[in-house]
């Protein structure tokens, strides 16, 4: 499962250059949702959401990914106008505050599009480009690296018995379509992230078997993003019913992802993700480790 080289990737966020393979990127989550699985109205007003987000980069976070529409299991859609009210002022108050990109986390092209005019200079997407035809379009015209993630079916329906004859396989697959989709619709190949989607439509089992085998996804030669934070696979695994007591599992995945040669990992808890993360990639590097 160690590899023993991490691949390097350069993507443009505006006038930024993000480096990825020299230390794993740490891409603090700021949900602007009443509903989110773990943090659902904590940052709603502006004021919360802003400290939050400055908090979030003085602890290492090299991104903040700001969402305006819960992901959760069976969870609805909000529309396009209420999830714009949720996160176009806090991008734009953002933007002129911190000094790292900021992502937006939307499968709806009018928020993106309104997100990338606000400061926002990534686009995360979880439907991988499948929920609005228009999106593909946005991320081509404005040229910010693209987050395609692993999604079976829609939040909605995800969890309700997810199958796979072979789980693996059948995600690289998928991403390597949605790869071939947003090449073909003008999205430069090198600004395409990859994420298999810990948690959206997979079971304890499936979940588990994506971690052992991180190093596989290598082969779609795009850098490697990876969201396990809290998620219920963990508070199963370890008897934690509350998101908010999963961290030292969360850490544990942390640790193992980076070790397979994730590029960019997607944590509630900054500070300690930082931490694990920084002391994965010292044994991961040994062999160029400094002691001076």
């Amino acid at each position: 499962m160690f590899v023993h080289k991490r691949p390097v990737y350069n993507l443009r966020c505006g006038d930024r250059v993000l480096e990825l393979g020299k230390r794993t990127v740490i891409m603090g989550i700021l949900n602007v949702t009443p509903d989110s699985f773990s943090d659902g109205g904590m940052f709603l007003s502006p004021d919360r959401a802003l400290q939050q987000a400055e908090k979030l980069v003085e602890e290492g976070a090299d991104i903040i990914d700001v969402g305006g529409e819960s992901t959760r299991p069976f969870s609805d859609s909000v529309d396009e106008d209420e999830e714009k009210r949720r996160v176009i002022p806090i991008i734009e108050k953002l933007a002129s505050v911190i000094d790292v990109p900021i992502s937006v986390d939307t499968c709806k092209s009018g928020v993106a599009r309104s997100a990338m005019e606000a400061g926002a200079s990534i686009i995360n997407d979880v439907s991988a480009l499948r929920f609005d035809p228009e999106m593909v379009k946005v991320a081509a015209r404005s040229g910010v690296p693209l987050i395609l993630m692993h999604m079976l079916g829609t939040p909605r329906t995800m969890q309700k018995n997810p199958h796979y004859d072979a789980v693996i396989a059948e995600i690289m697959s998928f991403l390597q379509q949605r790869i071939d989709y947003a090449t073909r619709h003008g999205v430069k190949r090198e600004q395409i992230i990859v994420d298999p989607g810990i948690g959206f439509g997979k079971t304890v089992k499936h979940n588990l078997a994506i971690l052992k085998n991180l190093d596989a996804f290598h082969l779609l030669n795009s850098p490697l993003l990876l969201g396990a934070s809290r998620k219920s696979f963990i508070g199963l695994v370890l008897g934690r019913e509350n998101p908010l007591e999963r961290e030292l599992g969360t850490g544990a995945v942390t640790c193992a992802a980076v070790l397979a040669g994730v590029h960019i990992l997607r944590v509630h808890n900054v500070s300690v993700n930082v931490e694990v993360a920084r002391m994965a990639d010292a044994i991961l590097d040994a062999d160029g480790y400094d002691d001076s």
